[in-house]
């Protein structure tokens, strides 16, 4: 489900008066891709539970959003999600790295498309999960689930120059990450 950002903020205002209706739209359109963050940040067995937690976060405090000039409810809900899994780490120091084999449950009906998705997904997800938390985070919320620069910078509180920054050197470190692991980078 796609929306525009003016439909998403029309389902806020609904939802901010206690419009559950609205708020199951505001869920459609955002579970896949905050569940594909969560999932890129900590192992498979927390990905649905703090999804779970993450929505119920949001249906609890949305009277608090408001609409600003450069935070959008993308960036608002993606914060959530960041500061639920840095509480999650907090509270799980054992367990505080990325597991590398966590597999990829895509409903693909091609078994040989959905075993190489899931072979690339894996190699991925370990090379991301060996770089700096905060390289892991640009890589994640850039190019996983498609975040402007702008709602990055909302997400993590840092300028856009530094999240361009972190960018470029995230995207460098992973590309040695690859090589590393015999993959072949295309330059």
């Amino acid at each position: 489900m796609e929306l525009s950002e003016k439909e998403i903020e029309a389902l806020v205002l609904k939802s901010q008066k206690g419009d559950q209706e609205a708020f199951a739209q505001i869920y459609d359109v955002y579970i896949t891709p905050i569940y594909r963050y969560i999932f890129y940040k900590v192992s498979d067995h927390d990905v649905e539970d703090l999804t779970e937690v993450l929505f119920l976060k949001a249906w609890e405090n949305i009277r608090k959003y408001k609409k600003r000039k450069n935070t959008t409810f993308k960036s608002w809900i993606f914060r959530i999600a960041h500061n639920l899994v840095v509480d999650h780490y907090r509270l799980n120091r054992e367990h505080s790295s990325l597991d590398p084999w966590i597999s990829d449950t895509k409903k693909e009906a091609d078994p040989v498309r959905l075993t190489q998705d899931s072979l690339d997904n894996e190699r991925l997800k370990f090379a991301i999960s060996k770089l700096k938390r905060g390289y892991q985070q640009i890589l994640i919320l850039k190019f996983i689930n498609d975040l402007s620069n702008t709602e990055i910078s909302n997400v993590l509180k840092k300028s856009e120059g530094s999240v361009r920054i972190l960018q470029f050197r995230a995207l460098k470190a992973l590309k040695s990450e690859l090589t590393d692991m015999g993959i072949n980078t295309y330059e």
